[in-house]
């Protein structure tokens, strides 16, 4: 198949990158980096999570980092909900678009949000029911599409059912997450051919990790599947509390490289995002875990602009 022409890169850094930082930073240092991200082009930037901060300490100003964002009028900023009472939280802080999460593993739904898989859908079924009476967008997100950290291989069938079933519910877009990156081109392609036949590709996103170096191959063969939407995360931040030795998400900054090579539009400006990278990355006290942040920092010069 036709590589698409343009993408919709959904930055994750914010929200699943931080979330499993072990240094816990100032709101300040938050709300500076979702408004760097905006003014970057990026259309869709993942503000936090109304997750308990006993499980995610890093999540606990959610609501108040919404409420200092400067909002750009162009740009989305949903935020993870686990349950109803996640979801009235996120509304009362003015959350125009939400995200519910589950995983194609019983013992990865049980340990991340405490419930089967069936019950998952049931809660996920009642947030979208309140979401559309509020007029607020929802996003489906699914783990360890690709592979379980307990239980190995999960059947490509039970992955395309359940995004079948958000889409049913009223997701209006389903993220499809290697969790714990063991995914191989190959596997990403079978396991997006599965879900396809149950769940039209203009609906489908995906989230690869890159704990074996496999996320750009990955993300290259999705878009060969015709996927258009890619999460992705600056400097690479995250892993996964839930998934032991899962390393970050594919860097934003190596995945629009590689796009505009491929010249795929996806309207972000790479000079932009790749001192956003370093802004995080000098915060948290590391160097970027983006090869392309990494390579320009090592020039000494900015980053050729490119859209």
């Amino acid at each position: 198949m036709k590589l698409p022409t343009s993408v919709k890169l959904v930055e994750v850094g914010p929200r699943d990158g931080l979330q499993n930082e072990s240094a816990i930073l100032s709101t300040a240092t938050k709300v500076e980096l979702i408004d760097r991200l905006s003014r970057t082009g990026l259309k869709t930037i993942e503000a936090g999570s109304f997750v308990s901060p006993k499980w995610v300490p890093q999540m606990a100003d959610a609501a108040e980092v919404l409420a200092r964002i400067r909002r750009a009028p162009d740009v989305t900023y949903p935020v993870l909900v686990p349950n109803l009472q996640g979801f009235e939280a996120a509304r009362a802080a003015g959350a125009r678009e939400v995200a519910v999460f589950t995983a194609a593993s019983e013992t990865f739904t049980r340990k991340n949000i405490n419930c089967s898989i069936t019950e998952s859908l049931e809660r996920f079924r009642a947030i979208c029911a309140a979401a559309a009476a509020a007029g607020i967008s929802v996003r489906g997100y699914i783990s360890c599409a690709l592979g379980c950290p307990y239980e190995g291989e999960v059947p490509y069938e039970r992955v395309a059912g359940i995004a079948a079933d958000l889409v049913l519910a009223g997701c209006y877009e389903i993220s499809l997450g290697d969790t714990i990156g063991v995914g191989t081109p190959a596997k990403a392609q079978a396991m997006l051919d599965a879900v396809t036949a149950r769940v039209p590709r203009e609906k489908l996103a995906v989230h690869f990790h890159d704990t074996y170096g496999q996320a750009l191959a990955n993300v290259l063969a999705a878009l060969e599947k015709g996927i258009a939407v890619i999460d992705s995360s600056v400097a690479g931040l995250g892993g996964c509390p839930y998934a032991p030795g899962a390393s970050g998400n594919v860097a934003s900054e190596d995945v629009l490289y590689m796009l505009d090579g491929l010249n795929v539009r996806s309207g972000v400006d790479l000079a932009a995002l790749v001192e956003t990278g370093q802004f995080i990355a000098h915060e948290l006290r590391r160097r970027p875990g983006s090869k392309v942040n990494i390579a320009l920092s090592r020039r000494g010069a900015p980053a050729q602009r490119m859209a």
